[in-house]
């Protein structure tokens, strides 16, 4: 819930600097390795827009695939979760390189 919270304060806040009345769609970028449900980032989105210039917007969610460098291959490899271990050689010795984030990528507004 704080997340969306969050999310709402940021839209609020470009909409004083841009003044703006109304949000029609926003997309918003998850990573896979965020630790953020998307659909539990739906429905507390909507719970939270109520009665702000977002009620009723329409949450897009893209999904960003999860990457890490395997030190012992040295490559960038796609990971499903932080502490897994590389698809190509099974070592555990992985940074995680994407996927971590969550950000407002962009609004559409009136």
């Amino acid at each position: 819930m704080s997340l969306a919270e969050e999310v709402l304060q940021l839209i609020e806040d470009a909409a004083r600097q841009q003044a703006f009345a109304k949000v029609q769609t926003v997309w918003l970028e998850i990573g896979q390795l965020s630790g953020v449900e998307p659909e539990a980032m739906a429905f507390c989105f909507d719970a939270v827009t109520r009665g702000s210039i977002a009620q009723g917007a329409r949450l897009e969610i893209i999904r960003l695939p999860g990457t890490g460098w395997c030190m012992a291959c040295a490559r960038t490899v796609p990971m499903t979760e932080v502490f897994g271990e590389c698809p190509l050689c099974g070592g555990h010795q992985m940074q995680v390189t994407g996927g971590t984030e969550m950000r407002v990528k962009e609004l559409e507004v009136t």
